[in-house]
């Protein structure tokens, strides 16, 4: 958030404390030369140190204090706010990072030790995770208000007549979208592949096809009318919202301070911001 000027001066009243070359021209670019990037590591360590600090004088004095990182999934914004909102309230000197992307992303920022937890609606096939369901996730097939008769034939939805808007590979949701297709039998015309739900459902709104998108992320547009569900045999998809963290990592202090927060506190968030998802809709399962 600083101008080029700015830069440019801070730059060259750090390159005055050193004999050695902090930076190099090139084209119209300028790059960080091995003594820059030895220099930057240790002010990054110095820093750390001082936040350390910082963190242990507020320890002393019985505030929980620190940084906490979460990786959420698309649809996760919908619904991780408000599983963060009552801890972050008790202990108002955390900082939290969230970073909102797809599954694939998620996981590998946990593998990477970038993010203290993750969101998703489907578990990595592997033991590396461990896991903590916060609540149910339900998935339909939606289309524009009025749309529903347009996709009907005599032996239920004609598959053929409806075109799908998918997610970017690597959602899950586009996982589950495929897997249940794939199961069933059913042929389909892929319309257009976006990378967001929200993207998803403004293009489901503006008639462009049709889509299997999360319950959480439509109840308003349900509810006034805009989006309709087709009911489907074997629809919804039926999964959890799952904490997941490095089963081998040791937690820092705030991590672990939320872990045992939400494992006690998950139920009564769920009915007090969620109690819709507590029930199926009537005639739709």
């Amino acid at each position: 958030f600083l101008s080029q000027p700015a830069v440019s001066l801070q730059l060259q009243q750090l390159q005055q404390q050193f004999d050695m070359p902090l930076t190099e021209p090139s084209g119209r670019r300028i790059l960080i030369t091995d003594f820059g990037h030895e220099i930057a590591a240790g002010a990054r360590r110095i820093l750390l140190e001082a936040d350390a600090l910082s963190r242990q004088a507020d320890a002393y004095r019985g505030i929980l204090s620190g940084r906490m990182r979460i990786a959420v999934v698309s649809t996760g914004k919908y619904v991780m706010p408000y599983f963060l909102t009552d801890f972050l309230q008790k202990h108002p000197a955390i900082e939290l990072h969230m970073d909102v992307t797809n599954r694939q992303r998620v996981l590998d920022s946990i593998r990477q030790r970038e993010a203290d937890f993750g969101l998703v609606s489907i578990l990595p096939g592997d033991d590396t995770m461990e896991s903590l369901a916060l609540m149910p996730h339900r998935i339909y097939l939606v289309g524009k208000a009025g749309s529903k008769a347009s996709v009907f034939g005599k032996n239920g939805v004609a598959w053929e007549k409806v075109p799908l808007i998918f997610r970017e590979k690597g959602s899950g949701t586009r996982l589950l979208m495929e897997a249940f297709l794939r199961e069933k039998g059913i042929p389909y015309q892929l319309k257009l592949e976006l990378i967001s739900n929200e993207a998803v459902k403004q293009a489901v709104l503006a008639g462009l096809g049709f889509s299997i998108l999360p319950l959480v992320g439509i109840r308003h547009e349900l509810q006034t009318g805009e989006l309709e569900i087709i009911p489907v045999e074997g629809l919804p998809l039926k999964t959890d919202w799952q904490l997941i963290w490095l089963s081998k990592r040791r937690l820092l202090p705030v991590p672990q301070a939320y872990l045992e927060f939400i494992g006690e506190q998950a139920p009564h968030l769920v009915n007090r911001h969620f109690p819709h998802q507590q029930f199926e809709l009537s005639g739709v399962d």
